[in-house]
C-alpha cells in the first residue's frame, strides 16, 4: 500500500514536468528561480538595514526561495544541511537540539525580528527547533561567531534571526498548502507519517497599511519502527513509540504600517502541541479467581502553548537620527496530563493533571543610531530589558497539586553602544561594549571588535573579535531532585560561563565568461574560549550525589572552505569545515585537553528548467566522525580517560518543485535522508545522573518521501 503510494507521487509529479499546449502561454511568465541576490538586505546587527556586501558581519542569508524548493515548514527542515550545524533529535522527549561548533544549543540565540523566542528553559536559547514555523518567513539570517555586544548574554557561538514578511506587492495573497509526508517506510491518513495543512490570507488595506492571518497544523504520526503503539498489550518493551508522536498547531497575525519614514509592526503568534508519551512497561493486573487480565500502563501527554506579542517602531527623526523600539510580552507553559491506561477497555483512569513549567518574559529593546550626523562615524546607543519568571523545573517528574510550584526570577538590564567607521570606501571598523545587570550575578561586560576591508578584484576581508557569556539557566540554579536513589541539585551561587570568540573571512569572486558565469570562494578562521563551564559533577560519592558547577573549559578552533559557481539557472555550492574542539576538565588532574578533530562537507545543487516552470534541488552533507574523551574504568580496574568516537554518517535530500497556472499551483516532491540514516554508533558519552552512556546516537528516522502542493490566488 505504502509502494503503490509513493509511485503514485512520484508519476503525478512526473506528470506534470511534461510541457503542455496550455503551459505555452505560461512560459513567457515564468520567472526563472534566482537562487542568490546580489543587493539582498540584512538586519541582523547593522545600524540600520543595508547590503550583505556593506555589511561589517559576514552574514548569511536563507532566502524564501530556497525555503520554498526544501519545502521546510520548520527551522529543523531548514538547517539540517547548513554546514556548521548539527541537528540532534531528542526522541524521549520530541523535541530536536543543535550545535553550532560543537557547542549546543544554549550558546547560540534564535531571535524573530530581532527578539528572543521564549522557550521553556529559556529566552532564545535551548529552542525546540521543530517549533519556529516558517510559512510567514522572508529569510532567515545566521552570523557566526560573539554577537555579546548586539544581543547579549548566550550568544557565544552565533545568533539566528528569523525575519517574517510584512509587505506584498500584491493587493491580496491567498495562499494554502497541505503536506503528505512518510515517516521512514510508515505512512497512513492518520496513525502514521506526517501531516501538514496551511493557509495564509495577506491583504493591503491601503497603501500604507498591511496585515496577514495564518493558520497551520503539523501532525506527526512518531515513529514506530519495531515498537507496537498505543494498543500493546504485553510487557516485552514493545509498546510506544521510537519518536513521540505529537499534534502542533500555529495561529500568526501581523499588521504593518510603513510611510516613508515611519514604521511599525504589531504581531501575534499562538502555538499549541500536544506529545504523548506511551509507557512501553505494561501491567498484567491478572485476576486469579477469573484467569482473567486487564492489561494497563501509566501514560502522559505533555501540553506546550506558547504566546508572543511583538510590538516594535522604527523611523527616522531628521535627516540622519534613526530609532528602534520593541516591546514583547510572551509566556510558555507546559502542562503535564498522567494516567493509568486501560488497554483492553481503551479507558483512561486516575487522571492527573496540572502546571509541569512555565515561562513568562516581558522583553524590550531599543536603540538610537546616526546620531553624529554627517560624518564618516555612525554610533548607536541601545538597551535591553529582560523580565523572566520561570514556574517549575525540566527535571521535575512528578505533580502535587496542593503544593504550589517555585517560581523564580532572572531579570537582565543591559546598555550597549557601538560605533562604525568608515575610513574610506573600502575600509570599515567598528567597535562595541555592552554592560550587563542582573539580579542574580554581579555586573559583566562585554566588547568587540569588527572589521571590514575591500581590496581590489572583488576581495573582502572581514573579521570580528568579540567576548559574550552564558548564563545559568533554571535547571543549572534551582533544580532540586531528591529521593532514595537520586541527589541532583542545582547550583544558585553559579556566575555566567566567560566566552571569547574570533572570526575571519576572507572572500574573492571571479566573473568569467564574459561575465556568464560567477563564482565565490570563502575560508574562515574560528577561534572560540570559553571558561567557568558549566556541568553537572559529582560532590559526594557515598552516598552519591551531583550538583551543577563552574568548573571546566572548552576551546575550538576551526577552518571552513566555502565555494560557490553559478551560472544563468544553475548554482552548485561546495563546502568544508575542519574542527578541532578541546574540552578541558579542571576537576580531574589526569584529564585530557588534546584537540581532537572532526571533518565535516556538503554540496548543493539548484537547476531550474523554465520550459518546464521546474526546479531542482540537491542537498547533501557529509558529517565526520566525531571523538571526545570520556571517563571510564581500563583493564586494570581503574578509571582513566578515553577517546570515544561518535561514527561518521552522511545524508542526501533531492527536491522537485513545480509551477502550473502561472504559478498559482506550485508541487514539491522530495526524498529526505536518501541513505537511510537512523541510529549512529557511538562509545563517546558516559552516562548521567539518570541514564547508563548509550551505544547509539538518534539522527534520523529513515528515508522519507514528501509531497507538498500548494495554491497561490495573487490579485
Amino acid at each position: 500500500m505504502l509502494l503503490n503510494k509513493k509511485i503514485y507521487c512520484f508519476l503525478f509529479v512526473i506528470v506534470q514536468m511534461t510541457p503542455s499546449h496550455s503551459q505555452k502561454k505560461e512560459k513567457a511568465a515564468f520567472r526563472e528561480v534566482q537562487f542568490e541576490k546580489l543587493d539582498e538586505i540584512v538586519i541582523t546587527g547593522q545600524h540600520n538595514a543595508q547590503s550583505v556586501k556593506r555589511s561589517v558581519f559576514e552574514v548569511a542569508v536563507i532566502n524564501r526561495s530556497e525555503i520554498e524548493q526544501r519545502a521546510a515548514n520548520n527551522l529543523t527542515d531548514l538547517l539540517n544541511q547548513t554546514l556548521n550545524i548539527t541537528i540532534r533529535p531528542n526522541t524521549s522527549e520530541g523535541k530536536s537540539g543543535v550545535s553550532l561548533f560543537g557547542l549546543d544549543e544554549q550558546y547560540f540565540k534564535i531571535l524573530i525580528d530581532n527578539i528572543p523566542v521564549i522557550n521553556e528553559e529559556g529566552i532564545g536559547n535551548n529552542v525546540d527547533l521543530t517549533t519556529i514555523n516558517l510559512d510567514d518567513v522572508e529569510r532567515v539570517e545566521i552570523v557566526e561567531g560573539s554577537m555579546g555586544v548586539q544581543y547579549g548574554g548566550n550568544a557565544v557561538s552565533g545568533i539566528i534571526n528569523i525575519i517574517t514578511k510584512k509587505r506584498s506587492v500584491h493587493k491580496t495573497d491567498i495562499g494554502l498548502y497541505i503536506q503528505e509526508e512518510t515517516v521512514g517506510k510508515e505512512y497512513e491518513w492518520f496513525d502514521f507519517g506526517r501531516h501538514v495543512q496551511s493557509i495564509k490570507i495577506g491583504h493591503n488595506l491601503t497603501e500604507e497599511i498591511y496585515g496577514n492571518i495564518s493558520f497551520s497544523r503539523n501532525q506527526f504520526g512518531g515513529f514506530w519502527n519495531e515498537k507496537k503503539g498505543e494498543k500493546y498489550l504485553l510487557n516485552d518493551g514493545l509498546r510506544g513509540h521510537d519518536w513521540l508522536p505529537k499534534e502542533q498547531f500555529y495561529t500568526k497575525f501581523i499588521l504593518n504600517y510603513q510611510d516613508k519614514n515611519t514604521s511599525a509592526f504589531y504581531k501575534f503568534e499562538f502555538f499549541d502541541e500536544k506529545i504523548d508519551k506511551f509507557n512501553e512497561q505494561v501491567a498484567e493486573n491478572r485476576n486469579t479467581s477469573t484467569d482473567t487480565t486487564n492489561p494497563s500502563s501509566l501514560d502522559e501527554v505533555y501540553n506546550n502553548k506558547r504566546f508572543i506579542h511583538h510590538l516594535n517602531a522604527n523611523g527616522s527623526i531628521g535627516t540622519s537620527l534613526r530609532y528602534n523600539l520593541s516591546f514583547s510580552y510572551q509566556s510558555q507553559t507546559k502542562d503535564l496530563e498522567t494516567y493509568t491506561y486501560h488497554i483492553r477497555e481503551d479507558q483512561k483512569t486516575n487522571r492527573k493533571k496540572g502546571e509541569y513549567l512555565s515561562r513568562k518574559a516581558f522583553f524590550s529593546r531599543g536603540t538610537l543610531s546616526g546620531i553624529q550626523k554627517n560624518k564618516p562615524t555612525s554610533l548607536q546607543i541601545g538597551y535591553e530589558l529582560t523580565q523572566d519568571i520561570g514556574t517549575g523545573s525540566a527535571m521535575a517528574i512528578t505533580i502535587d497539586p496542593d503544593e504550589p510550584l517555585v517560581s523564580r526570577h532572572l531579570n537582565n538590564y543591559d546598555i550597549f553602544i557601538s560605533s562604525e567607521t568608515t575610513l574610506n570606501s573600502n575600509t570599515s571598523i567598528r567597535p562595541g561594549a555592552r554592560v550587563s545587570f542582573a539580579n542574580l550575578f554581579d555586573p559583566y561586560y562585554t566588547f568587540s571588535m569588527s572589521f571590514k576591508q575591500e581590496f581590489t578584484n572583488k576581495l573582502t576581508f572581514r573579521t570580528i573579535l568579540g567576548s559574550a557569556n552564558r548564563t545559568p539557566n533554571y535547571n543549572e540554579l534551582f533544580t532540586y531532585f531528591k529521593d532514595i536513589n537520586h541527589d541532583v541539585q542545582g547550583n544558585p551561587n553559579l556566575k555566567p560561563e566567560r566566552g571569547f570568540s574570533s572570526f575571519s573571512h576572507l572572500k574573492k569572486e571571479f566573473l568569467l565568461s564574459n561575465r556568464q558565469i560567477r563564482t565565490k570562494h570563502k575560508i574562515s578562521l574560528s577561534y572560540i574560549d570559553l571558561k567557568d563551564r558549566i556541568e553537572l559533577i559529582v560532590v559526594n560519592k557515598t552516598p552519591l550525589a551531583y550538583q551543577y558547577n563552574n568548573i571546566d573549559s572548552y576551546k575550538s578552533v576551526g577552518l571552513i572552505l566555502e565555494n560557490k559557481l553559478l551560472h544563468k539557472r544553475f548554482q552548485l555550492q561546495l563546502g568544508v569545515s575542519w574542527l578541532g574542539v578541546s574540552k578541558i576538565l579542571d576537576r580531574d588532574i589526569d584529564a585530557k585537553d588534546d584537540f581532537l578533530y572532526s571533518l565535516k562537507a556538503n554540496s548543493n545543487l539548484m537547476y531550474s528548467v523554465p520550459k518546464w516552470n521546474t526546479s531542482f534541488g540537491i542537498y547533501f552533507k557529509y558529517n565526520g566522525k566525531e571523538h571526545q574523551f570520556v571517563e571510564r574504568e581500563n583493564e586494570q580496574g581503574d578509571q582513566e580517560f578515553q577517546k570515544g568516537t561518535t561514527q561518521a554518517f552522511s545524508w542526501l535530500d533531492i527536491t522537485v518543485k513545480k509551477s502550473i497556472l502561472n504559478k498559482r499551483i506550485e508541487t514539491t516532491f522530495g526524498v529526505e535522508n536518501l541513505l537511510d540514516v537512523n541510529n549512529v554508533n557511538t562509545n563517546a558519552f558516559s552516562g548521567g545522573a539518570h541514564s547508563n552512556s548509550p551505544s547509539n546516537v538518534t539522527f534520523g528516522y529513515g528515508r522519507s518521501y514528501f509531497l507538498k502542493v500548494a495554491y497561490n490566488i495573487n490579485s
